[in-house]
C-alpha cells in the first residue's frame, strides 16, 4: 500500500514525509482493517512531523482523522462488518484499569496510545484500529467532509465543555482553524453569541459567515466581556489576552496539545474575580459519540480543502501558514 512515512522529524519545509510502499497490515483478533477513503489534516500531525511532540516511534505514518470502509475483521472483532463506514480518531487505546479509566477520564490514562503517533495512522491506503476505538460514521456527510469531526470536531466539543459553555452565553474563540470552525457551529446551535479573534481576514470572514457576532484580530479585545473562551491557536502569548477578556467567573480552556510558553500572568488583571484557566487533554470515546450525534442534529458542515496523499507535505506546509480555510483533507485514490 502507499503511505506517507515519517522517518526523521524535520521542519515541514524540508518535506520529511516520504511516499513509501508498505505491506497491507493484517488485523489482530480484536482489530478491524479500514480501507482509507480520506484522512483529515490536524495541527497535531504537524507537531509530530516537526518533533514539537517528542517522537515515540522511529518510523510512523501520521494521521488520526480517518474515514473509510471496513475491509477485514480480526477473528474476535464482531462490532462492525465488512463494508461498514467507520472513523478512526486520535485516542487508540487505554488500559481500562487505572483510576482515570475507571472514573470516566480515559483521556488521562497514563498508558494511552494514539493514532499516527504511537501506531501508524491514516496517511495511507489502509489502517488498523481496535474495534472498540472505532466510530460508526453518521450518514449525510461524504468521507472527506466527515474527517474533521474525528479530532477537530471532538476536541472543539470537549474544549467547549471544559470552558463551561452554556446555552446563550458569550463565547470567545482564539484562532479559527479546523477545530474552531466546527466549534462555532456547535456554540451557535446552543444559542451562544460567538466572538472570534484571529489574525487572518479570510478566517474572520468565514467566522462571520458561520454566524459569529463579531470577528477581529487576535490582539483586539472583543466588544463584550466573555463568559467562556477557547484558545485554539498554539500561541502562549494569547493566554493573558484571553484571560483579560473574560468576565468575572469566566473560564478559558486551552485546546492544543502543544503551546508556546505563557508569559507571566498578573493575578489582579488575569485571574482575580474567580476566573478559571484549564487545559484540554485528548478526548474520551464518549466525547466522540456525543459529537457525532450532534453532527446530525445541528447539522455540522465542515469546510474542507482536499489534497492527494502524495501532497501531504505541501498540505501541512499550508496548514502551518494558515492557508487552509476550514480543514485540509488527504483523499485516497482507491
Amino acid at each position: 500500500m502507499h503511505a506517507m512515512v515519517l522517518s526523521k522529524p524535520a521542519a515541514i519545509e524540508q518535506q520529511p514525509l516520504k511516499l513509501s510502499e508498505l505491506p497491507v497490515p493484517e488485523p489482530s483478533a480484536r482489530e478491524i482493517r479500514v480501507r482509507v477513503e480520506a484522512c483529515g489534516l490536524c495541527r497535531t500531525d504537524l507537531h509530530v512531523v516537526e518533533a514539537e511532540l517528542p517522537p515515540h516511534q522511529p518510523h510512523i505514518v501520521p494521521g488520526h482523522q480517518v474515514v473509510g470502509t471496513v475491509d477485514a475483521c480480526g477473528t474476535s472483532a464482531h462490532r462492525f462488518k465488512v463494508g461498514d463506514r467507520v472513523g478512526i480518531a486520535w485516542l487508540r487505546y487505554t488500559c481500562g484499569e487505572c483510576r482515570y479509566c475507571q472514573s470516566g477520564k480515559e483521556n488521562l490514562c497514563p498508558r494511552a496510545r494514539f493514532t499516527g503517533y504511537d501506531e501508524n495512522g491514516g496517511y495511507a491506503e489502509y489502517a488498523l484500529v481496535l474495534e472498540d476505538y472505532a466510530y460508526a460514521m453518521p450518514d449525510g456527510l461524504d468521507s472527506a467532509a466527515a474527517t474533521p469531526l474525528l479530532c477537530a470536531g471532538i476536541i472543539g466539543y470537549r474544549a467547549l465543555k471544559r470552558a463551561n459553555v452554556r446555552p446563550g452565553c458569550r463565547v470567545g474563540l482564539y484562532g479559527f482553524g479546523s477545530s474552531a470552525h466546527i466549534a462555532i457551529q456547535v456554540a451557535r446551535h446552543w444559542g451562544c453569541s460567538v466572538f472570534v479573534m484571529t489574525r487572518d481576514e479570510r478566517h474572520q470572514k468565514l467566522a462571520r459567515d458561520l454566524g459569529a457576532t463579531w470577528a477581529g484580530p487576535s490582539d483586539v479585545k472583543p466588544p463584550e466581556p466573555l463568559d467562556s473562551a477557547v484558545l485554539f491557536a498554539p500561541v502562549g502569548t494569547l493566554v493573558p489576552t484571553a484571560l483579560e477578556a473574560l468576565d468575572m467567573g469566566g473560564t478559558l480552556a486551552v485546546a492544543g496539545i502543544y503551546l508556546t510558553d505563557i508569559p507571566t500572568l498578573n493575578y489582579e488583571r488575569h485571574l482575580f474575580h474567580e476566573k478559571n484557566l484549564c487545559s484540554v487533554t485528548a478526548n474520551t470515546r464518549e466525547d466522540g459519540e456525543q459529537l457525532l450525534k450532534l453532527a446530525t442534529q445541528v447539522p455540522l458542515k465542515p469546510y474542507t480543502m482536499s489534497f492527494p496523499l502524495a501532497e501531504a507535505n505541501r498540505a501541512l506546509l499550508m496548514l502551518k501558514h494558515d492557508q487552509i480555510q476550514g480543514s485540509g483533507v488527504l483523499v485516497m485514490d482507491n
